[in-house]
């Protein structure tokens, strides 16, 4: 009899033993409360994250851009937002005929002005009756530009500068107005790739 007891009060101590280790991590660690600054101080660090991202990427990948005024009909339309990238002009430079965003010189607006790649350092640019020659040869443009009889020239090209023109030649200020001229290679940002809105004249650019 006593020893059924023992057994008995044996298998109930046990059975506490092992309910006491079977306890939730929660019960037996329970979770620090984060104070008002930690919550903060969090929220710093995620908008301060995604504003260094956002950086590097406008800086250094792409940049969405809209077009503001008529200078580049027929290809590109006012309002028309487009993706530029940056990363092909920090690896290389620009190439004829493409469409690049690009700063000015003499002003301090902080927008950038969109226009063609015509003329190349070192070239002899000249239009005639709105035809393109580059160094006395005929050169074909092959895009859908609005229709000009425009002369200009002929100009040689500053070496590490481009010569930059609209596709609407008869409403664009560009190299063409005496307070533009040729750009500095610094001046031109990045390439035109692709219009994505209005989703109507979504489309890639093709130079």
């Amino acid at each position: 009899m006593e020893e059924n007891k023992k057994k008995l009060f044996g298998a109930k101590g046990e059975a506490e033993r092992k309910a006491g280790e079977e306890k939730s991590p929660e019960q037996k660690n329970p979770k620090e409360k984060k104070t008002l600054k930690q919550e903060i101080f969090e929220w710093i660090m995620v908008f301060v994250v995604a504003a260094a991202l956002a950086f590097v990427v406008r800086t250094f990948i792409f940049e969405p851009v809209r077009v503001d005024g008529s200078s580049m009909l027929n290809t590109l339309t006012d309002s028309d937002f487009m993706i530029a990238t940056k990363f092909d002009y920090l690896l290389g430079d620009p190439e004829r005929f493409d469409i690049v965003i690009c700063h000015y010189p003499n002003t301090d607006d902080g927008m950038y002005r969109v226009k063609r790649v015509i003329g190349m350092p070192g070239e002899t640019i000249e239009l005639r009756n709105g035809d393109l020659y580059v160094n006395g040869e005929y050169v074909e443009q092959d895009f859908d530009m609005t229709a000009n009889s425009t002369n200009f020239g002929p100009l040689t090209v500053q070496d590490g500068h481009y010569f930059v023109l609209g596709d609407n030649r008869n409403n664009s200020k560009d190299s063409r107005h005496p307070m533009v001229g040729a750009l500095p290679r610094k001046m031109v940002k990045g390439h035109v790739r692709a219009v994505v809105f209005p989703f109507s004249n979504m489309r890639i650019i093709e130079d």
